[in-house]
């Protein structure tokens, strides 16, 4: 099914959801960002895992970068970093961190979004979670270069 990089999903599982993140891989290009928001445990690393997994299948553990705050995979075309800007006080960090040169180099995922107020990507596709009684809403809001795309889930 082809649907647009807009409008609000249900996921009944959380293989749902990796299931998602690995229709959006096929749809990322380099220098774009994909920038997932939801409370603590609402599957924004699930998603992430499975976009990720679907560009590297290589890989081994893909850990969740809270701690390190960011990580970096070889995707086929290009690399894709991770980045969880949880613990970060102001969006400058972001960018010491090496936010432009993933997006330069290749494309991001990045949670907790917030963070950065004003110095979003451009070319994003926001991704919000929200957890209800059975299931998780997942809403698409496309900017920039995902304006007029479509997903093939």
């Amino acid at each position: 099914m082809i649907v647009p990089a807009e409008g609000d999903f249900r996921m009944e599982t959380e293989a749902d959801t990796a299931s998602l993140g690995a229709a959006l891989a096929a749809a990322l290009e380099k220098g774009e960002a994909i920038c997932l928001t939801g409370v603590l445990g609402a599957g924004k690393s699930v998603l992430a895992r499975g976009l990720i997994r679907a560009l590297s299948p290589e890989e081994g553990d893909i850990p969740s970068p809270t701690f390190t705050l960011v990580q970096f995979y070889n995707g086929p075309d290009f690399p894709v970093a991770h980045f969880d800007l949880y613990r970060l006080k102001s969006a400058e960090e972001a960018f010491e961190i090496g936010l432009d040169e993933a997006l330069k180099d290749g494309a991001a995922l990045v949670e907790w979004p917030e963070r950065l107020g004003h110095h979003l990507p451009h070319d994003r596709l926001d991704i919000e979670i929200e957890v209800e009684e059975d299931h998780r809403r997942i809403r698409l809001t496309a900017h920039g270069a995902w304006e007029d795309r479509a997903i093939d889930l």
